[in-house]
């Protein structure tokens, strides 16, 4: 949570945290700021103070939403700076960063960068900006263990955001469903009215539909995929597939608030009409396995021990999986799961490759489980995920509910 970032700053030598870009789709910024309109802005967090935004005069109100402090750029006139620094722009730009930092007394120290922005520009702000400011030390993390791990842990508003989203993302599944069921068939293939079939691209264009109308968005898009497809674990589906009975269709959504706020993360399994034995078979080992895990989560447990659990249940019903080959693509491929927050995959990590220490059900954290298996020269492929929250009390929970039916019978 927030309130561990003094901590995790000190445990990890950081003075401070420099967040740079909008506060839109920009996971760190929004941390902060929240999803106000607000374009352009730099943000930065020392050790044991409160967080400053740096904003444009354009968007002061909408900065103001933020609760932060607030420093407008026009404190510091990019006129006079391009006069300073002879026309050049990169120059003004660093000579405007150098006086912020200097009016916050942040010249000497480890500063943790955040953000986003395009790379080329930042990197010549940035080695400009070393040169004139030497005793600062800009630092950039593969592992965060700063932040990210900060951000793992949700308050009691946070889980409210995503447990809201939750709602949304089952009762546009729900109308998914709904909306296939209440075709006719003809040949084995769901059709309109007039004969045509009901394709993959439609039901995907009415799902990023029914989210807008609940207010979220779908920046990641949505995996619909079937038969073969199915059987690929981040096929996203071909738009001119026809929506075929007695197939498996794997159904992956992952929406988030509009202005990229909180996410949720669901799939299902369906298969139109019946089920062949083949599916069924798959599908109740999966969801074995889910209720397996599901039943023997403990809060503050290593997340990788419950993958590895999962690699050797699947292994047992004789499926290959990346615990024994890592370079399988089919059985068992992918990690059990990840944690959810402000971005569809953040901490913890149920990855078994060189697991961090800090990637465990802790309290607060939300995480989903998704054990599938794929076999694409079969046709097919099956996987379940619920998104789960750790509560303070150590309790386990999903945070929307949903029925799990393989079958979706033709109305």
């Amino acid at each position: 949570m927030k309130t561990d970032l003094d901590k995790l700053m000190k445990k990890h030598n950081v003075d401070a945290i420099f967040i740079i870009g909008a506060a839109q789709h920009n996971p760190s910024m929004v941390y902060f700021v929240g999803t106000a309109h607000v374009s352009d802005a730099i943000l930065i967090k020392q050790r044991g103070k409160d967080a400053v935004l740096f904003h444009y005069p354009m968007e002061r109100e909408e900065a103001a939403k933020s609760g932060l402090k607030l420093v407008s750029m026009t404190k510091y006139p990019l006129h006079d700076l391009l006069k300073q620094a002879g026309g050049n722009y990169l120059e003004a730009f660093v000579l405007r960063l150098k006086l912020m930092l200097e009016e916050m007394k942040l010249t000497r120290g480890r500063v943790a960068l955040y953000g986003k922005d395009d790379i080329g520009p930042f990197y010549s702000i940035l080695n400009r900006l070393q040169e004139l400011m030497p005793e600062l030390q800009f630092a950039g993390f593969v592992r965060d263990e700063i932040l990210m791990n900060a951000m793992m842990t949700k308050d009691a508003g946070e889980i409210e955001h995503i447990r809201a989203m939750g709602r949304v993302t089952t009762d546009v599944v729900a109308k998914t469903a709904d909306y296939i069921t209440g075709h006719k068939t003809k040949g084995g293939v769901v059709v309109h009215k007039d004969g045509t079939p009901v394709t993959i691209g439609e039901v995907k264009n009415l799902i990023q539909l029914w989210l807008a109308e609940r207010g979220a968005e779908n920046p990641e898009g949505t995996i619909f995929a079937i038969g073969r497809d199915a059987g690929i674990p981040h096929s996203v589906g071909n738009p001119s597939d026809a929506l075929q009975l007695g197939q498996t269709i794997v159904y992956d959504i992952y929406p988030c608030e509009a202005g990229g706020g909180y996410y949720y993360d669901f799939t299902r399994t369906w298969s139109l009409g019946y089920v062949t034995d083949e599916a069924q078979q798959l599908y109740d080992q999966v969801r074995q396995v889910y209720d397996t895990i599901s039943a023997e989560l403990k809060v503050n447990a290593p997340f990788y021990k419950f993958q590895e659990r999962a690699c050797a249940l699947f292994e047992e019903m004789g499926h290959p999986t990346i615990q024994s080959d890592p370079t399988v693509e089919r059985g068992y491929v992918h990690s059990l799961g990840h944690g959810i927050g402000l971005r569809v995959h953040e901490k913890p990590w149920a990855s078994a490759v060189n697991p961090s220490p800090t990637d465990i059900l802790a309290p607060g954290s939300v995480f989903t489980l998704e054990p599938g298996l794929y076999y694409p020269e079969r046709g097919m492929g099956v996987r379940i995920e619920d998104s789960w929250w750790v509560t303070p009390d150590g309790e386990f929970e999903i945070l929307a509910e949903f029925p799990k039916d393989l079958l979706l019978p033709m109305k």
